[in-house]
């Protein structure tokens, strides 16, 4: 989700150890950010667009509007802090429903691909903001001495993506130009995560990024640095590993209705290991409350006769509490190989190594999830779930006694 995912790229810690895990939640009073740390290289550390971080004085940003470069001399750091994409998308424009290729996890019917459409114009509006931030960065002569970072924030809205520890919710795109440096059209599988970023970009900067304090106790080894770790290496070309695992952590705490859902996972190269620990519970979100992205209800619908769509519905709102994938094998994390005996060994070296990192971290899983100050916000939408079930109580009976059956 937004606000954690945004902070935790901003302060290279995670984000049970900032404090701001869930949703529109803030880090702990005393937390350092980038702003903090290129300020004392000499930066003019900048932002513009959207915030969704707290409080001011861990993000103290100069406020910039539009898609503009500083001017000036003075060495400078800008996050364009885009909306897009983000659910609510624009008419479709130029992507015709009918011709797109609709992957796997989703229902594949006229409404996903229209809503399908309608994203990806709101993505080709973003490539032509980054088309015109570059083309001022040229204008002002600044182009061949300026590193640009262009990533993504997390999965898209669609269900099985965004709020899910699935590669689809975790994974984001992360291209670099650095003219002089960076071999152009190369590329990386190095595993980095945005805990990374910044010490990364402390080391551009000339500092040093094993010696930053981040205003938080508590890191790997001790002491108050970054939980991340520069690859400047992988960018000079150097090295193509960086970290053996990389973990992700997902949370219903600030998403103001589902109630409670924690999900922990470890990833390396092949495989991932994700933990549902509230695997009883029903995942339910704003998305299938209603009908946000103008397909849910149309899933449902096809639901009641069609296998295929029962599953992927059902795979959204029950999960196990154990999946175990080969993202080589099986790239959308489709086949849950949890109980094949022949990984058995591989999972628990995972499940501890998972384990291991959530100590480091302070993270109870169940316990840190209903100790959030978030978490006694959800109750009042229990209603409104409730009238949303009997609603559409034929279809999910059908789902959920279908999945009983297996």
């Amino acid at each position: 989700m937004g606000a954690p995912t945004r902070q935790q790229l901003y302060t290279g810690v995670f984000r049970v150890r900032s404090g701001a895990m869930g949703n529109h939640s803030s880090v702990k009073t005393g937390t350092k950010s980038m702003v903090h740390h290129l300020s004392e290289l000499g930066y003019e550390v900048s932002l513009s667009g959207k915030e969704h971080f707290g409080p001011p004085a861990s993000f103290p940003f100069e406020k910039r509007e539009g898609l503009k470069i500083p001017s000036g001399p003075e060495p400078f750091c800008l996050v364009l802090a885009s909306k897009k994409p983000h659910d609510g998308w624009p008419q479709a424009k130029g992507y015709d429903p009918r011709k797109l290729t609709v992957p796997p996890y989703l229902v594949d019917n006229l409404d996903t691909r229209r809503s399908l459409a309608r994203y990806f114009t709101e993505i080709t509006q973003l490539d032509d903001d980054v088309g015109t931030l570059m083309a001022d960065l040229n204008a002002k002569g600044k182009a061949k001495n300026t590193v640009v970072i262009f990533t993504s924030e997390q999965g898209s809205a669609f269900y099985g993506a965004k709020w899910t520890c699935y590669d689809r919710g975790l994974k984001t795109a992360f291209i670099v130009k650095w003219p002089g440096q960076i071999k152009p059209g190369s590329q990386s599988d190095a595993l980095i995560q945005y805990v990374d970023v910044v010490p990364t970009l402390v080391e551009i900067g000339g500092g040093n990024a094993t010696q930053v304090n981040t205003g938080r106790t508590g890191a790997p080894g001790g002491g108050d640095g970054f939980d991340g770790k520069s690859f400047l290496e992988v960018l000079y070309g150097k090295t193509m590993e960086h970290n053996s695992y990389v973990y992700g952590v997902h949370t219903m705490q600030g998403a103001w209705i589902g109630g409670p859902y924690p999900i922990r996972s470890v990833r390396d190269k092949k495989y991932k290991y994700i933990w549902n620990p509230m695997h009883k519970r029903f995942f339910v979100n704003f998305n299938n409350i209603g009908n946000r992205l103008n397909c849910w209800q149309s899933w449902l619908r096809d639901a009641k006769t069609n296998p295929e769509a029962a599953e992927i519905v059902r795979r959204w709102v029950k999960r196990p509490e154990v999946e175990f994938y080969d993202t080589e094998k099986d790239p959308y994390e489709l086949k849950n190989l949890a109980k094949d005996p022949g990984y058995a060994e591989l999972m628990e070296r995972m499940k501890k190594r998972l384990e291991s990192w959530m100590a480091q971290q302070g993270d109870l899983g169940v316990e840190t999830e209903l100790n959030s100050p978030q978490s006694s916000k959800e109750n009042h939408w229990q209603p409104r779930l409730e009238k949303y079930y009997q609603a559409n109580k034929s279809s999910y009976d059908l789902i959920f006694r279908t999945m009983k059956m297996k």
